[in-house]
């Protein structure tokens, strides 16, 4: 039957539509160039009158048997649409019905953008005054204004006596509406909305803060029982070493690995590493297409300690879903007296595709593919900048099997045999054997270290081989 809507055509309100979706991107916070985006009230006012339009057209044709065959229509242009590679993924499930609720779904967007800033919150909170009082003529609008105000079902929220929003209640806002309360509520409509979104954003604030909290509870405790632990064994009987292998080479200290572990955990845990995870993880979640046009835009006008910044979020980007395994594991790793150089020759020989960075033996993750070889291109000429990151984040996040893994070995092998024609990065000196001696402490044998705990001793577990765990 076609489309049969008599208010508008189907290219006119496609067109309205992605003008609407235009709206939710900069409601988000930022332009699509990634500057801030600016609001004013009036601004605000006019897109909750688009949406209010769309919302009704929305109803009127869902509500009509009539209006059937131009609901599917109109469903398939805009899955269309949503099929864009460059389609922003926070809306694609866009569609007809959910067009119902495009003032929630704009309200969403101003309320829950980072960063909130003063100015945006003002005209959020005047345009929904506005919008409000402009359906009022009554003197006393404003006494019954406030007064309606103050019966805004907060949604399940509640105030706890340290000020935060807490849930002690499931009974959601929709059933209040279904059960007479909405009329009540119908003369501060658009207040109504912006009090319940920023009580949820502020709901969220409170459980990230508790998670942060947390977060760095753990962080020291860690921290004490790895100093506990040092302590019982710098307290006993010192290890006796013959004169053969003095002659050669000690052992990595027992206090100078619980020093790298306690730096990987410090770095694993912080909240700003935990912070570039999550926006690395949501930037990664999407097609490469976007992803990878979202970082040269970064790059392109980036300085250098920029761009160190961009790659440590594609390397984070590479094991976001991973990361609490690799932190449970870096806690259980206990001290194994190796040598730096047996850690250097095991790590040096491992081969590819032969460490716990692979979900399944074999098995290559494409989206992991695509960012390692993103990172390639992108380090292909300043290798250097992952000495600029955390020794733990290029060990966990370069898999074995890439070419950038073996090229972080190179680089090494550069820095421990002194043949390195770039910056040195480490001034203990190698024999003529070859052997590496005095590389005891030092960022080098860090690294290595590193590498060796999260590719040669999980692996070894896995295969029932004697490790460091």
């Amino acid at each position: 039957m076609g489309w049969s809507y008599p208010e508008s055509s189907m290219a006119d309100l496609i067109k309205l539509i992605e003008n609407f979706i235009d709206m939710l991107i900069l409601a988000s916070g930022y332009q699509s160039s990634g500057r801030l985006a600016h609001w004013d009230s009036h601004s605000i006012i006019k897109c909750f009158h688009w949406a209010l339009f769309l919302e009704n057209v929305s109803k009127k044709l869902t509500s009509s048997i009539n209006y059937e065959a131009s609901v599917k229509e109109l469903d398939a242009a805009i899955y269309e649409l949503t099929c864009n590679p460059h389609f922003p993924q926070g809306i694609a499930r866009l569609s007809c019905s959910t067009l119902g609720r495009s003032r929630d779904l704009l309200l969403e967007r101003l309320v829950h953008t980072l960063p909130l800033r003063d100015s945006h919150l003002k005209a959020i909170m005047s345009a929904s005054v506005e919008m409000d009082f402009s359906k009022r003529l009554d003197n006393d609008c404003v006494d019954v204004y406030v007064e309606k105000l103050m019966r805004i079902p907060l949604n399940g929220l509640s105030l706890s006596e340290s000020g935060n929003f807490v849930v002690d209640s499931n009974i959601p806002y929709q059933d209040a509406v279904r059960s007479g309360r909405r009329d009540d509520l119908s003369d501060v409509e658009f207040s109504a909305s912006v009090v319940r979104q920023l009580g949820r954003r502020q709901l969220s604030v409170s459980c990230l803060s508790a998670v942060e909290a947390g977060l760095e509870k753990l962080s020291k405790m860690i921290g004490r029982s790895m100093n506990d632990e040092v302590e019982c064994t710098s307290n006993t009987e010192p290890r006796k070493y013959s004169a053969c292998q003095i002659a050669e080479e000690l052992p990595v200290d027992s206090i100078v690995w619980s020093g790298w572990r306690s730096k990987s955990l410090s770095y694993m845990l912080d909240k700003r590493t935990i912070r570039l995870l999550s926006g690395a993880s949501l930037i990664c979640s999407a097609p490469e297409d976007q992803w990878a046009q979202t970082f040269e835009r970064l790059d392109s006008s980036a300085e250098n300690d920029d761009t160190c910044e961009i790659i440590e979020l594609l390397l984070l980007g590479c094991i976001a879903d991973r990361w609490s395994a690799l932190i449970e594991h870096l806690v259980s790793v206990s001290y194994d007296s190796p040598t730096v150089s047996m850690l250097y020759h095991q790590v040096f020989n491992l081969q590819p595709g032969n460490s716990v960075n692979l979900p399944l033996k074999g098995l290559v993750n494409p989206k992991e593919k695509s960012v390692v070889e993103y990172l390639e291109v992108l380090l292909s000429r300043q290798l250097n900048q992952l000495w600029k990151l955390s020794p733990v984040l290029a060990a966990v996040a370069i898999p074995s099997w890439s070419q950038l893994f073996r090229s972080y070995l190179r680089e090494l092998e550069g820095q421990i045999r002194g043949t390195c024609t770039a910056t040195r990065y480490c001034s203990c000196r190698a024999d003529a054997a070859e052997h590496i001696v005095e590389h005891m402490e030092c960022e080098v044998a860090e690294r290595i270290w590193c590498l060796y705990i999260f590719h040669i001793s999980r692996f070894h577990a896995t295969s029932g081989t004697t490790t460091a765990t």
